[in-house]
């Protein structure tokens, strides 16, 4: 945990957010600016500043995203759906703490990349 990192406080607990899921390795929490009918980020509760950093530092975590991301996408978006990590500011990464974004549902007509 990070003292001064956004996603640590929420998945502290002490900043609200609409949590989708969460077990013993992540927390899911509805996007405060979604950009599709599902957009979800999937957290790490360990702190690490991106996803190579959380395959490093602890790939259980990660795959336990991955599974988390699924697991979201089946029940909102009939399992299909995009996973993005932003990684690094110049790539659109505000919150420098793991996370994926899961976007699914009405919006990716068209695909993203």
């Amino acid at each position: 945990m990070s003292d001064d990192c956004l996603f640590c406080s929420i998945i502290a607990g002490d900043i609200p957010a609409e949590k989708v899921f969460e077990d013993d390795h992540v927390v899911a929490f509805r996007d405060i600016a979604p950009k599709a009918e599902t957009h979800v980020l999937v957290v790490p509760r360990t702190h690490a500043p991106n996803v190579a950093a959380i395959a490093a530092a602890a790939p259980h975590e990660l795959a336990a995203m991955a599974t988390a991301a699924q697991h979201i996408a089946d029940r909102e978006c009939g399992g299909e759906y995009t996973w993005i990590f932003n990684t690094g500011a110049s790539a659109g990464q505000t919150v420098f703490h793991a996370h994926g974004h899961v976007l699914g549902g009405a919006g990716l007509e068209g695909s993203l990349v």
